[in-house]
């Protein structure tokens, strides 16, 4: 016999009379909206339209340092020396954390320096400290890039400056942005840092601020980065999250740092307000009480071996449903990480995602007798 046992998901009214919205209506050439979770696509809009990352590009000089900071290979303390290449970059007119020549600055003040002011200086600075050249270093992105999956990306420098060759696509960009939150959570808190002080050599302190202006809103964002070039245009890859939810925006060609901020706030709240993802279990956390049969305990305790989430448009709430389904009760005796049942997550009729639930403890069987009498009571009854 199959047993289904409808798992609880609560739907507030709220959210079922909320008033759905086709789309977010922004102004920009290209965008993308995706859910952190589930990597369920809210929203898209020429999502493969190949741009110019500009300073979007140093995610990923980020993510090689904070690569190398989790394999042991670098410190945060480690100083490197400011070489002359690096320090030109500080005198470009380019956004700079200004450096100076032979200066010694910690990986940790440059990293500060790439992701709260955006300095080109510190992108090649620590390139140069980590890889030698700045060369190398982009070898060592391009090959990440290949790693997380951005199949429409190429990387020719560390920061993002101009160049035809360093080109990428917000859907790629939203790939590494949320590879970035998911594999180093400790050093993402850089991202939503809001100002940096350089107690710079030979002069007062420089005090600059955060580029990415959602930081200021209280909005619940927490990164990531923006960028600009002449010929893009403004760009930001965003972040919000609410509660346990978290959604990734990344979108290019704004007209102004102001429709940037506007328009990246409507796509964010847009995904919020229409859209909802549900947490139904947590990798090796969640405990399902499974029905048993002739066994000395009369549930057995399931877990799953990933997360399970799923996202919805908040407007076909009442077409989903989600069970535990098993053939049961399950007969004793059972084995730990033994398939007990599974999650079953319907789109009216159809299946679109099922997982398996496994035994988190090892189960015995009654004795001789016991199982007797157990199997005539509900030959009789038909209750065990």
């Amino acid at each position: 016999m199959i047993n289904y046992l409808r798992y609880f998901l609560i739907f507030f009214l709220t959210w079922c009379s909320t008033a759905a919205q086709a789309n977010p209506n922004i102004v920009v050439k290209t965008a993308i909206l995706i859910d952190y979770h589930t990597d369920k696509v809210l929203y898209e809009l020429e999502p493969e339209m190949s741009i110019y990352p500009a300073s979007m590009t140093k995610i990923m000089t980020a993510i090689i340092a904070f690569d190398q900071l989790t394999n042991k290979q670098l410190s945060l303390e480690d100083e490197i020396i400011i070489s002359e290449k690096a320090w030109r970059m500080a005198q470009a007119g380019y956004s700079s954390m200004f450096i100076m020549i032979n200066d010694k600055i910690s990986v940790e003040d440059l990293l500060r320096g790439i992701i709260i002011v955006s300095g080109n200086d510190s992108c090649v600075a620590l390139a140069e400290g980590i890889a030698g050249t700045e060369e190398n270093f982009v070898i060592l992105m391009n090959k990440k890039a290949q790693e997380i999956g951005m199949t429409s990306t190429n990387f020719s420098n560390s920061s993002g400056i101009n160049d035809p060759n360093n080109y990428s696509t917000v859907k790629d960009i939203a790939l590494m942005s949320k590879y970035l939150i998911q594999n180093y959570p400790n050093y993402y808190e850089y991202f939503k840092e809001t100002e940096f002080t350089w107690e710079r050599t030979g002069g007062n302190p420089i005090v600059q601020t955060n580029r990415n202006s959602l930081l200021f809103r209280n909005l619940g964002v927490d990164g990531i980065k923006t960028g600009h070039l002449t010929v893009e245009g403004y760009s930001l890859a965003s972040s919000i999250k609410k509660d346990t939810r978290r959604i990734i925006a990344v979108a290019s060609g704004f007209k102004s740092a102001r429709s940037r901020t506007s328009q990246s706030i409507k796509l964010l709240m847009w995904g919020l307000e229409n859209t909802n993802t549900f947490e139904i279990s947590k990798k090796e956390k969640t405990v399902f009480k499974i029905s048993t049969w002739l066994a000395q305990k009369d549930y057995i305790k399931g877990y799953t071996k990933e997360d399970v989430y799923f996202t919805i448009d908040k407007k076909d709430l009442n077409k989903y449903s989600v069970f535990t389904e098993y053939l049961g009760p399950i007969k004793a005796p059972v084995k730990k990480d033994q398939e007990i049942a599974s999650i079953k997550i319907f789109n009216k009729n159809e299946l679109i995602k099922s997982v398996p639930i496994y035994a988190a403890e090892k189960v015995k069987k009654v004795n001789f007798i016991l199982s007797l009498f157990t199997s005539l009571n509900y030959m009789i009854w038909g209750d065990a």
